[in-house]
């Protein structure tokens, strides 16, 4: 008898310990526009430029090529293809920057890279893996846009 009371006990120590509590704040309408998972996650792509092959480009060669690169970056966010892009800061493994795929599979950012005009010249690299992030990261844009005082 002891012994059974002492099972109950630890299976309900046990089941309580374990029961997830609701989050209050949940918004399930804005967690499935964003394709949300349980968690609140979703898988992305994430992609790592570094410096490509292609040393014998002129700067003129250069600036164009990454004006290119720049406007493919607006246009993929606008599309909602591109959750995230940012330069990385001077470092010695030629990482120059970064890109977050608002997309499933590599064979999908793959396609997305392939429009990149530095990428095509070989000026960078892409290398992807799968990501799993964060639905809201979708929602950086909108706000990004609220807080930049002058477009370029």
């Amino acid at each position: 008898m002891k012994n059974c009371i002492l099972l109950i006990v630890f299976l309900f120590v046990a089941a309580t310990g374990f029961a997830q509590e609701a989050n209050p704040t949940y918004d399930e309408k804005l967690a499935k526009s964003l394709n949300a998972d349980e968690r609140g996650m979703k898988q992305y792509v994430f992609c790592i430029l570094k410096t490509g092959s292609n040393t014998t480009a002129t700067d003129e060669e250069k600036n164009e090529l990454f004006k290119g690169h720049m406007a493919n970056i607006t246009r993929l966010a606008k599309e909602g293809k591109l959750a995230l892009a940012g330069p990385f800061m001077k470092n010695d493994r030629n990482y120059r920057g970064l890109y977050i795929f608002n997309v499933a599979t590599i064979e999908e950012a793959k396609e997305l890279v392939a429009t990149d005009p530095a990428v095509k010249a070989n000026l960078l690299e892409a290398e992807l893996t799968p990501w799993y992030g964060t639905a809201a990261l979708q929602e950086i844009l909108k706000i990004h846009e609220k807080i930049t005082k002058n477009k370029i």
